[in-house]
């Protein structure tokens, strides 16, 4: 069974009626919700109204520019990531909406598949805003402490290397696995660095568009149409700016973020004189960066520029002599100080692979503490894949199957089996949990069997 992405939520503004309708259509045989109107002052009415991912907005609406359309759709409280359609593009209306926060400009004619997986991607943006919103104060409580935990010796050499880089001034690479712990780490160093009184500035490369990352990061230089618009760069003056995943950067934003760093000089998009670059710059990876230039997908000047201090961290499944502590860590942070872990609990624990590693860690105590309802948390509350006794190789891995059954299944013990509101949580009507109930032989607690 493949676990399908969610539905997008899209609000289709002013296409010309063919394009529209066409446009429409496809994208709800896709899956997505659109809601289609006409022009301008009916797209601003349905934002009011009710929330969306996405807005398409086209250029030519027959009542309202299509700028001023985008500039009050991004003054919302939770506002639509924005993609203007235009049949008559060019670089000014391009600057304009970017420095309005558009996502992108697009150019008609397009393909549909292309606007599609613009769509898409536009919504995965957005997702992660809302979910680093909805962290913060998670992240500000675990900022509060120390970001590594270990008894883990190569470990602490590996942490002790990287308290002697945070007081230096080159750029630094901190290298692993997902989940193990690289931007917690990079918080930490910017704190203990010289420019710790200074900003931190964190963005995920993979969720800015390919076209606006070099004005994202060095920003747009202001004219009659509008101000200055300053990038991640300005905004990160005095302090760090630490750029995650940063293998997915496009070539031209690699090219010039690394010759703004050898250079200690950077323009505008746009400007005619430069600015100083008073930023020491970290990135996270999971990747090879030298390998990846071997293949051609990363450029050389960016493995150059981070070729002095690469910090690599180790999977949780090298850590095990960290695992206990780790554990009971994050089990008082989700469960409260009364929380505990049973003798098979932490048996289980220890025999499993950790292919997530820390986030995986923290998510599985996570959903035990709402499993158990109570103080103490059991194996069978874990809901791990162990190797059998004996087997000392990794465990098989879990079939998207069986993850799905296993979200199912605990969102309805958090909700207490209200189906109406599980299935808000899911994502999916009631009628398709009704259905995957029945299909995966879920009980209701004290029901007969």
């Amino acid at each position: 069974m493949v676990i399908a992405a969610p539905p997008v939520r899209v609000l289709l503004a002013g296409e010309e009626p063919d394009l529209g309708a066409v446009l429409d259509q496809y994208l709800a045989s896709r899956g997505h919700r659109v809601t289609r109107v006409a022009d301008g002052r009916s797209a601003l009415r349905a934002l009011r109204s009710q929330p969306f991912d996405v807005a398409l907005v086209s250029s030519a609406l027959a009542d309202l520019d299509g700028l001023e359309v985008l500039r009050q759709a991004r003054e919302g409280t939770v506002p639509p990531e924005c993609i203007l359609t235009t049949g008559r593009g060019t670089l000014d209306m391009a600057i304009a909406a970017m420095r309005l926060g558009a996502y992108d400009v697009l150019a008609r004619p397009y393909r549909l598949p292309e606007i599609e997986a613009l769509v898409r991607r536009a919504w995965e943006k957005g997702r992660q805003a809302s979910d680093s919103r909805r962290q913060a104060t998670r992240l500000s409580r675990l900022d509060a402490v120390p970001e590594i935990r270990t008894v883990h010796p190569p470990l602490q050499a590996v942490l002790a290397l990287a308290g002697r880089a945070a007081q230096a001034g080159v750029p630094l690479l901190i290298h692993g696995e997902p989940g193990t712990g690289k931007a917690a780490l990079a918080r930490a160093l910017h704190r203990a660095s010289p420019r710790g009184g200074g900003p931190f500035v964190e963005v995920s490369a993979g969720t800015v568009a390919a076209a606006r990352q070099v004005a994202e990061f060095f920003g747009i230089e202001g004219s009659a149409r509008g101000p200055a618009t300053p990038g991640l760069v300005e905004q990160a003056a005095g302090g760090t700016l630490c750029v995650e995943d940063v293998e997915r950067l496009d070539a031209a934003a690699q090219l010039a973020l690394s010759r703004a760093v050898t250079r200690g000089r950077y323009k505008r998009v746009g400007a005619a004189h430069r600015l100083e670059f008073d930023v020491r710059l970290m990135a996270t990876t999971s990747v090879d960066l030298s390998h990846e230039a071997q293949l051609g997908r990363t450029r050389p000047e960016l493995v150059a520029v981070f070729s002095s201090v690469v910090i690599a961290l180790p999977p949780l499944r090298d850590r095990a002599v960290d695992l206990a502590m780790l554990a009971e860590g994050f089990l008082r942070e989700v469960g409260g100080p009364g929380a505990a872990l049973s003798a098979d609990a932490i048996d289980a624990l220890q025999r499993y692979h950790w292919p997530g590693n820390l986030q995986e860690l923290r998510n599985v105590l996570e959903r035990g503490v709402l499993l158990s309802r109570g103080a103490v948390v059991e194996a069978r509350h874990l809901a791990l894949r162990v190797p059998v006794a004996g087997d000392g190789g990794p465990p098989a891995p879990v079939t998207l199957a069986e993850l799905e059954r296993r979200h199912i299944g605990a969102t309805l013990e958090r909700t207490e089996w209200h189906q109406g509101r599980a299935a808000a949580l899911l994502g999916i009507s009631v009628k398709t949990l009704y259905r995957k109930i029945r299909e995966d032989g879920f009980q209701r607690p004290g029901a007969r069997a």
